[in-house]
């Protein structure tokens, strides 16, 4: 048997350090299916965490609150696309406070502003994909609807449809192979095209028996959607709508090991950070846990990190305790709570298996994103490192470090870049994914577990 050294080390399997885990986070992933299958878009993320944070003692903070008393819970709803959890810690906001960040938009299909057409008798509606995506992975598999649409008197209808079983699904159609010569000459990033993720909606027309409709197809998937929810056509131009995989939240092996969902990257790390804020009770520190929208198309609009209505919240907060938010600022750290591509074998000539994250090794401490010679990362200074590692060795969290791919192959970013340029101590934390972007995700229910002990481990730090 080769000696273990004394100087080296490796990153290891979480069973080999916490043999004892695994009936905890086969149990904590429970509630994280059940999560997931009910907040596949960033409106119904929001619903469900203010739903849990009210039955979990949190107020919606507003200009009433003159006082932070330690231990106070507030919450602050960001049109409802992206929301803030705060818990008032002893210590004052001058020493800082523990922020952790992540987002709830995922990559998927959004309608277009004029969506509904014909085509040979068969109606559609066209798309226009948001974040990431291979387009090529969208066609052929069940798709649901979501999102809100205004009528012209000013009332709304939010629609849910296709995640029951009993309700119609949607899908995008693709050639057979037999015809596809053409289209196997293409490369794999136009396999599928942009406009061509057009969303099969209908193919019965309405029956005029005095004389012929025009488009009847459409005028009859027209008069279903007036029928159930009151909408016309132009209405569309008043709307939100989304498509994402009609999938649910499951067990995959036969270990049961790890769980397949859409939409993990990145609703994997905000219901850890979730769970651990509500466990978080009178902190030294004040905890600030955000759930934030955009990050998917580089955080812009007044939803994401671009914004400043995170900033402006912490600005009403020190106003109420009298001090200066850039005190609070250099004295605070942040944990970009997002994920990070896991290793894998089947594709590893895209890693550097050395500094690549892998599933069942425990939190992801990820130092630097970006592209090429870390273009637009946040990277994380030594001293941070080294407070977020200690922190987590006390806390028996397992941790490993990860990077995003080889050097010159790709790259990505987060939000810790818009946090760290307001002088706060930055660092990536997070689960490792396969099949990132895809939808269907991979996680490990042992990395899930040890990100919500990491998350807790921090917000209770003092």
């Amino acid at each position: 048997m080769a000696r273990k050294s004394e100087y080296a080390s490796e990153y290891e399997h979480i069973l080999k350090s916490d043999k004892n885990c695994l009936k905890a986070a086969q149990e904590f992933c429970e509630g994280y299916k059940k999560f997931m299958d009910n907040s596949k878009t960033e409106r119904e993320c929001v619903n469900t965490i203010i739903k849990i944070a009210e039955e979990n003692g949190y107020k919606e903070f507003s200009n009433n609150v003159k006082s932070l008393k330690a231990g106070t819970k507030l919450y602050v709803n960001n049109r409802g696309k992206s929301v803030v959890l705060i818990t008032i810690g002893k210590e004052s906001l001058e020493k800082g406070v523990n922020f952790v960040i992540s987002h709830i938009d995922s990559p998927r299909l959004d309608l277009k502003p004029n969506p509904i057409y014909e085509s040979d008798e068969i109606s559609y509606f066209k798309t226009h994909y948001y974040g990431g995506i291979k387009k090529y992975q969208w066609p052929t598999i069940p798709l649901s609807m979501h999102g809100r649409i205004f009528r012209e008197d000013g009332s709304f209808v939010d629609i849910s449809l296709g995640e029951k079983d009993d309700e119609p699904k949607f899908v995008i159609t693709d050639l057979l192979p037999h015809l596809s010569a053409e289209q196997f000459n293409r490369n794999l990033r136009e396999g599928i095209k942009g406009e061509e993720l057009n969303i099969v909606i209908g193919s019965i027309p309405i029956i005029d028996l005095d004389e012929e409709v025009k488009n009847a197809v459409k005028e009859n998937t027209l008069k279903i959607l007036y029928d159930t929810y009151k909408i016309k056509e132009k209405d569309f131009a008043r709307a939100e709508i989304e498509f994402v995989p009609a999938n649910k939240a499951v067990d995959i092996g036969f270990d049961r090991s790890m769980i397949a969902a859409y939409g993990q990257d990145d609703k994997v790390c905000s219901y850890t950070a979730l769970i651990a804020e509500i466990e978080n009770v009178n902190p030294h520190k004040t905890s600030v846990t955000v759930f934030s929208d955009k990050e998917e198309v580089m955080s812009e609009g007044n939803t994401g990190m671009v914004s400043e209505y995170l900033f402006n919240i912490m600005e009403d907060l020190a106003d109420i305790t009298g001090i200066k938010t850039r005190e609070c600022y250099k004295n605070s750290i942040c944990l970009s709570s997002d994920v990070n591509s896991a290793y894998d074998p089947t594709f590893a000539d895209v890693f550097e298996k050395r500094n690549s994250s892998f599933i069942n090794h425990g939190v992801v401490l990820t130092k630097y994103t970006g592209h090429s010679g870390k273009v637009g990362s946040n990277d994380a200074s030594a001293e941070t490192m080294a407070k977020v590692i200690k922190l987590m060795d006390d806390r028996n969290v397992v941790w490993q470090i990860g990077e995003l791919g080889k050097v010159d192959i790709g790259g990505g970013g987060t939000v810790a870049k818009y946090v760290s340029r307001r002088n706060i101590d930055t660092i990536d934390v997070g689960v490792a994914v396969l099949s990132m972007h895809s939808p269907y995700e991979l996680t490990s229910k042992l990395d899930i577990y040890h990100t919500y002990l990491a998350y807790k481990a921090f917000l209770l730090n003092d």
